[in-house]
């Protein structure tokens, strides 16, 4: 049944969905990697496509930035339609003199200094991690590939452009590989 951001039925979902932030790239991965294509979403410009891929059912969606619209989409996908595993794919900021343009980053947690995660988990600290499996077949599959993906823990922040001059330098020695503003959404929803 749709919900007030998602005007799908149950069952026009697959169990894996893929998750840009970005609507046209939702598009766009539906459009160029996907057979039989359909629109299951469309409300206020957030586009979701179901097709099949090498013969299995796919979902892409974006989610829009920020946690408070990745967690909205996250959470309704899972509890609303069924979705079992949701992977983040997009983009992210690097701050490492060590991730460059085009690299791959691949995020088993992220840190944030939202308090999104601190009113869901009624004050306690939670550590947004991903699921190991999800994380170790990903990293499998980028060596199978030739590709040397940066693995980590990623950073999300309320702010995009922070008055904090040195959070990008200070972020760069903890050693975070990349900043994705709704990492810290989409991660709480594994545990």
């Amino acid at each position: 049944m749709a919900t007030p951001h998602i005007n799908a039925e149950m069952g026009d979902f697959a169990d894996v969905v893929l998750m840009p932030g970005d609507p046209l790239r939702a598009k766009h991965i539906a459009e160029t990697f996907l057979e039989d294509v359909r629109e299951v979403n469309n409300v206020r410009g957030m586009l979701g496509f179901t097709g099949t891929y090498k013969g299995r059912k796919i979902s892409v969606m974006g989610h829009g930035m920020g946690i408070p619209s990745c967690s909205i989409y996250t959470k309704e996908l899972i509890t609303d339609f069924g979705v079992k595993k949701i992977i983040r794919v997009g983009s992210c900021g690097a701050v490492r003199n060590d991730v460059k343009l085009r690299d791959v980053v691949i995020g088993m947690g992220a840190c944030t200094d939202s308090k999104v995660n601190r009113i869901r988990f009624k004050d306690h600290d939670f550590a947004a991690i991903a699921d190991f499996d999800m994380v170790r077949n990903a990293v499998d599959a980028a060596k199978a590939l030739g590709v040397d993906a940066r693995v980590g823990n990623l950073f999300s922040a309320d702010l995009f452009y922070s008055p904090d001059g040195e959070m990008f330098d200070r972020d760069g020695k903890i050693r975070h590989p990349g900043r994705g503003n709704g990492s810290g959404g989409y991660l709480r929803r594994s545990g």
